[in-house]
């Protein structure tokens, strides 16, 4: 049973260990064993996410998401994403920064880290755009009540995360960063980003909710139900925002 569900993953990681070990030696073989427990560990987490993700969607999407949507994330955001930040800073092709990555570790190391505050950027509004949505929110259990009640009536004003979050992008990289711009607009594109695909899970959610509501559900909802669970969807990040 094991080896039926998990035999392919088990497969590529012993395939990838075997390559780092061939390619870098014992001490590229920790480092890819150290990063497999690291993902395999945070996987966990995303996995009750995404769970509750596919249980909205409705078959079709099911699939998207497995297969288009895990290999975005894997492949994209691991290996295709570090790429193209380094293409872009040095003004590379993509195969030639992949070509830098293998034959050239320092250099690619050093393009990163020069890249450094256009990524801060771009993670660090993303991330907080997702803390206030989620800090603002209006929740049934509280854990500090007096406090998240009051950040619940500010959260009513619906685009307070934007400000805050452009607010502080602004303050930030006028005062910390030494090239302004850069961090304004990978800030800026990391914002829009949790927007896209904040509203794609909505969107996702409200569909499997459609598909599994029954017609009389729809008549309550028409006469009267609309605003309440409007209002209800309106808190918090989406499932899928917090999948990303």
């Amino acid at each position: 049973m094991i080896l039926r569900t998990f035999g392919w993953s088990l497969a590529l990681t012993a395939a990838a260990l075997l390559a780092a070990l061939a390619y870098q030696g014992p001490e590229a073989l920790a480092l890819v064993a150290i990063l497999a427990v690291l993902e395999i560990s945070l996987s966990f987490d995303n996995a009750v996410v995404n769970a509750k993700v596919l249980d909205r969607m409705s078959p079709f999407w099911q699939k998207i998401f497995l297969t288009i949507g895990i290999a975005v994330a894997v492949f994209g955001m691991r290996l295709v994403f570090p790429l193209v930040i380094v293409a872009l800073t040095a003004k590379l092709s993509p195969a030639r920064a992949f070509d830098l990555a293998l034959s050239e570790p320092h250099r690619y190391e050093t393009i990163m880290r020069d890249a450094y505050p256009m990524i801060a950027g771009f993670g660090g509004a993303f991330l907080l755009m997702l803390y206030l949505n989620w800090v603002f929110e209006d929740r049934e259990l509280r854990w500090l009540g007096p406090v998240e009640r009051t950040l619940a009536r500010f959260g009513r004003l619906e685009q307070l995360p934007v400000v805050v979050t452009g607010g502080v992008l602004a303050l930030v990289s006028g005062l910390v960063a030494d090239d302004p711009a850069e961090v304004m607009i990978a800030g800026v594109l990391g914002m829009i980003t949790y927007i896209l695909v904040d509203g794609l899970g909505e969107m996702f959610s409200d569909a499997g909710d459609d598909e599994d509501e029954e017609p009389g559900a729809s008549a309550a909802s028409a006469a009267g139900g609309d605003g309440e669970g409007a209002k209800a969807r309106r808190g918090g990040p989406s499932s899928a925002a917090l999948a990303a």
